[in-house]
């Protein structure tokens, strides 16, 4: 929603916005961006008098402000339809969907569009450095958008991604999540056959040819060229020799090797579905790979926060079992002789209803120490990760686990905390502790 007010304020409109709770990297652009912020969802809000109310999926009946708008007869639209409507008619959209990946794969594919002078617009769930902001309106056809398969909003039940019409769609992978809206993987493979459906036939569909789950989605009936990536037949990406530099192929045929900083053989695979998808929109493997080779990740992607006393700490967005578990193994062929200690706080709405929590402790293989922040759930993490005995440690309090994790750490230690929410500020936290 910060991304779509961006887009809405540079084509000149007057954008306002309120949420009940907004932490950085958003709020930082917000207030960059001169938008005004209005803490919590009050009634008198209506006194701005907006021509148009644009309703995230956060907000739901009985909210204040949404009650009012409502018994006022007011305008009201949702941010993938406005979008649609006012900005994406005629462009040649390429969205990035799947479960895990979607916002650095996006922030790739923007990326590699801008390097090579393409002027894309794009709409990004994360900020990229090398892209400044998750959202501009760009000055071509090309439009990169995140394509989530999250519910629209209230009101529109339908995953946010049908509303995009994409040219070039990126299907990265699809595992279970989602448990409060989606009651089982069928559910959300019939929401992505829902996306398969509306891609043109002049499109490309550029698919994870590993993946089981996508090869039942596409089963259900395509009508559009397929490129898929992860396997010999199509894209390839090698094994990275010691300097980190992988060979890239497609069919087989090598086009090109790419020295980058990234880690990880999910950022490999996420890196050739950008520049298959890049291709498509007539950018040249090689000078994709070339500008690859200079971006520089994505924030809270296992973003370095900072180092004192020789340890260092990492913040990333890892919510799911999956990954988290692939999160580690990059910081682990990263530092493969340091000690890893993985912080972690369970806030979706699957991992607190305790959908998937079993899958959890296996996560966390590639730890050294494991902490978990436990309140909140509907479930005793205490249980769960008893397992792996002295590995873990729960704390129901913030700052009893801020204290546990400083009087633990020792120079050399890589510190990775995950959680797709502020997570009360934990990283400065303990680097304070430290």
């Amino acid at each position: 929603m910060g991304g779509i007010a961006a887009i809405a304020q540079q084509a000149g409109f007057r954008v306002t916005g309120c949420d009940a709770n907004v932490y950085p990297p958003m709020s930082d652009q917000l207030k960059t961006l001169g938008i005004e912020l209005i803490e919590g969802y009050g009634a008198d809000q209506l006194r701005l008098a907006p021509d148009l109310w644009v309703v995230g999926n956060v907000v739901t009946r009985g909210n204040p402000l949404m009650e009012a708008i409502l018994d006022r007869g007011d305008r009201y639209v949702s941010g993938p339809q406005w979008l649609a409507e006012h900005f994406l008619v005629r462009k040649w959209v390429l969205a990035v969907a799947g479960t895990h990946g979607k916002t650095t794969v996006s922030s790739m594919l923007a990326w590699i569009l801008l390097a090579t002078g393409r002027d894309p617009g794009f709409l990004i769930g994360g900020i990229a450095p090398d892209l400044q902001v998750s959202a501009r309106s760009g000055g071509s056809e090309y439009f990169v958008i995140e394509a989530d398969e999250y519910d629209t909003a209230f009101f529109d039940k339908r995953s946010k991604f049908v509303h995009y019409h994409p040219k070039t769609a990126i299907l990265n992978n699809l595992e279970f999540d989602h448990a409060d809206i989606f009651g089982d993987i069928a559910d959300i493979e019939r929401q992505f056959h829902h996306l398969v459906r509306i891609v043109p036939s002049s499109g490309r569909l550029v698919v994870n040819g590993r993946d089981t789950v996508l090869k039942r989605v596409i089963a259900q009936g395509c009508w559009t060229p397929i490129e898929e990536f992860g396997v010999r037949s199509g894209w390839e990406a090698g094994q990275p020799d010691d300097q980190g530099a992988f060979e890239i192929a497609w069919q087989g045929k090598a086009v090109g090797r790419l020295k980058w900083t990234q880690s990880g053989e999910y950022n490999r695979l996420n890196g050739i579905a950008a520049i298959a998808a890049a291709r498509h929109a007539g950018v040249e493997p090689q000078a994709a790979i070339e500008a690859l080779s200079r971006f520089g990740g994505v924030r809270r992607r296992l973003e370095r926060k900072g180092e004192v006393r020789g340890v260092t700490l990492y913040d990333d967005f890892a919510h799911h079992p999956t990954a988290i578990r692939e999160t580690i193994a990059g910081l682990r062929q990263q530092h493969p002789d340091r000690r890893i200690l993985a912080v972690f706080e369970p806030r979706s709405n699957t991992l607190k209803q305790g959908i998937l929590k079993n899958a959890l402790p296996e996560s966390f293989a590639l730890a050294d120490l494991v902490y978990i922040y436990g309140a909140g759930l509907s479930w005793d993490a205490g249980t769960l990760f008893a397992p792996l005995g002295r590995r873990a440690r729960c704390e129901m309090d913030l700052d009893a686990l801020v204290s546990a994790i400083a009087a633990e750490a020792r120079e050399g230690d890589q510190i990775l905390v995950m959680s797709n929410g502020g997570f009360g500020g934990i990283h400065q936290k303990i680097l304070r502790a430290l």
